[in-house]
Formats: C-alpha cells, structure tokens, sequence
C-alpha cells in the first residue's frame, strides 16, 4: 500500500464488454496480424535488415519483461518490492506491450490464480471438458476467445492494493498512450537512424507489429499451451505445467507448474538448466538497490511442492 491519497474508484476507464471495448480489443488484437500479413509477402527480402531486427529484439525484450517481470511478478505476486522509479518504469514498459492496462491485466491475473482451471477462471482451457472437440474449443477460448468476452473481473475485489496506488492508477489511465508511443517509437527510431521514410516503415513494421503479435501470442500460449500441455513436477490443484519450448520467448514465464505451486516465487525456473531471464534481471534490480525483499525460492520449498 502507498501514501498517495486514493483516487475514486469509479472514475477508472470502463473495462471489457461495451461496443466501443471490444472495438479496440479487436484492433489491438487482429491489426498486428493482419498488417503483418499483407506487409511480409511484399517487403521480404528486401525491406528487413539487421537494424530492424536488432530494433524489434530490443522492443520485445523490454516490453515482454514489463510483462513478466512488472506485470506479472510484482504487481500481480508482489515477488518483490521496488523503490518508485522502477515501479513506474515496469508499469509503463509493461503498458507498452498493449496487453491492457495494469490494473486491468493484475485483476484478471490474480483471479485465474483464485479459480485456476475450474469455474470462475477466466481463461482456462478446460472450460468446456476434456473431449477433443470441447479441448480444442477450450484451447481457443484461453489463447484468444475470452478476451472478446464481457469483463466480469472486479478490480475492486481483485486489485483494491492498485486502486489506492494513485500512481498506478494514472499509469492505467494512460494505457492508450503508452500503445501509441509502442507502436510510434519504433518508426521514429527508424526515421531517426536512416533518415528515410522507409527506415520509419519497417521499424514500425518489425519492431512495431511485429513484435507486438508475437509478444500477444507468447503471453497467450502460457494461458492456453501452458494449461494444456508439458510436464508438471510440482504438486498444484490444476493443469499447469511446463513447457520448455516457450522459455526463451516468453521470458521465463513457461516453466509454469512451479509458478502455480508457488506463486508468489520471484523464479519460476528453478530446476536445472530453466532459463529464467526475468528472474535474473530481478536479482541485477536487487543488486543495484532497486528491488528489495524478493522472494527466492529455497531447497525447503522446492521440496515441500514436489510431486
């Protein structure tokens, strides 16, 4: 909880459900993909280059570990606790992934957690049973269906630690700003290194919509594949599990059945050789000061929540 006076709860942008939501929704959604689509057949092989590309990694690094890192591990788990700089930093870059607002993403987070994989969870893939039809169905609806869905998540029940947050709160408000300067920056850097239109145009291609639609579908798979598919060597009361594949692009985030057994973990790969990149950039944060009584995994926990 923080100092700052606490704003009104009921003067939050309005969530999911209204024409004009699920509109942008939509675009945030299929715009990526769609333009990726036209663009790549006519500008492949000769309108990608190496500073494109360099371009796109860094964006999607940067807005993908706001995602896991920010997002995921301190706003929704509270793993740690960072002073005010970082806090703000994470809440943006995590904004800049266009996966909705903070306070929005959080809520939605925690209450899968509540009722992960039985009725109440948002997106599990199991809503509809265990049959190949109602599973593929299932696995759809958790990748991409629920977010088409009216929004029945309480930020005032899931999330009241970020209503009060009055920080948070205007980080929230702003999300439509943050997704524009995500998809603006990277033409302007475009234009700025080349000078030309056409250094703006693939920037914004590559490290814009690109980036963008692969970072949705990476998030995406570790509620839908991630529930669905891999090896789960740790006890929980659902489908979570891991899956190897989706580590390096997803940050860590795919060794998921510790996670559940553990959430509040500031490490979700924790046997050997699980690459976890958002949990070593959290213990540079610590080393630097900046992160403080984070939560590490101990040989105790990790034996406890074996299966």
């Amino acid at each position: 909880m923080h100092d700052n006076a606490s704003p009104r709860r009921d003067s939050l942008p309005s969530r999911r459900g209204t024409v004009g939501s699920r509109v942008v929704t939509a675009a945030l959604i299929v715009a990526p993909v769609v333009a990726l689509a036209i663009a790549v057949p006519f500008l492949w092989g000769q309108a990608v280059t190496l500073r494109d590309m360099v371009m796109a990694v860094a964006f999607y690094a940067v807005t993908g570990h706001g995602i896991s890192i920010g997002y995921h591990r301190m706003f929704t788990h509270s793993s740690f606790v960072s002073n005010r700089p970082l806090r703000l930093a994470l809440a943006g870059a995590g904004s800049m992934a266009l996966e909705g607002s903070v306070i929005g993403w959080v809520a939605n987070h925690r209450r899968h957690h509540m009722f992960s994989d039985r009725a109440g969870d948002p997106h599990s893939p199991w809503r509809y049973g265990t049959g190949v039809l109602a599973q593929t169905r299932g696995l759809l609806w958790a990748h991409v269906g629920w977010l088409f869905s009216r929004d029945t998540t309480a930020a005032e029940r899931f999330a009241p630690d970020l209503l009060d947050d009055r920080d948070i709160v205007v980080v929230s408000r702003l999300f439509p700003v943050f997704a524009i300067v995500s998809l603006v920056a990277p033409a302007a850097l475009g234009w700025a290194l080349t000078g030309t239109l056409v250094g703006a145009i693939t920037g914004f291609i590559w490290a814009g919509l690109v980036r963008v639609a692969l970072l949705h579908h990476m998030t995406w798979s570790v509620n839908s594949i991630c529930h669905m598919f891999g090896r789960q060597p740790f006890a929980t009361r659902d489908h979570s599990a891991n899956f190897a594949p989706l580590a390096v692009l997803s940050f860590g985030e795919s060794w998921h059945s510790f996670h559940h057994a553990s959430p509040s973990s500031a490490r979700h790969g924790v046997l050997p050789w699980q690459l976890d990149t958002s949990a070593e950039v959290i213990r540079v944060f610590e080393r630097f000061g900046w992160a403080s009584k984070v939560r590490w995994p101990t040989a105790r926990r990790l034996a406890a929540k074996a299966s």
